[in-house]
């Protein structure tokens, strides 16, 4: 069983960075980020295999945001920088136990969500 806790999330201005974590128990080979927006479908974004760090991102993101992971801590971030209005988003952190690390593959463990909004 894994657990998933957020934090970090809050309001900033079009332009300025957000960092958020995710607190992590249980094996888990897999960590991503993903958001929704209000009436949009969830979207995965960011992706970090755990024992490797290797990662991957979602054209809507890439070159602005950055998945890290500190393993002796059990954490995974999210450094958002040059927001935009249309970041605005519940964001979720999530792990999965399968084999391959993907932000279009299934994950089986959520947290709770921190909501993101960028707005002047």
């Amino acid at each position: 069983q894994v657990q998933l806790v957020e934090s970090g999330g809050g309001s900033v201005r079009p332009g300025g960075s957000l960092r958020l974590s995710c607190a992590a128990s249980g094996s888990r080979n897999c960590m991503g980020w993903f958001r929704q927006a209000p009436g949009k479908e969830r979207e995965g974004f960011a992706t970090i295999y755990t024992r490797s760090g290797i990662t991957q991102y979602g054209d809507s993101v890439k070159g602005r945001f950055t998945i890290s992971q500190d393993n002796a801590k059990n954490s995974v971030y999210l450094q958002m920088n040059s927001l935009k209005p249309e970041d605005t988003a519940t964001y979720y952190c999530a792990a999965r136990t399968g084999l391959y690390c993907s932000p279009s593959l299934t994950f089986n463990y959520w947290g709770q969500g921190t909501q993101v909004t960028v707005s002047s």
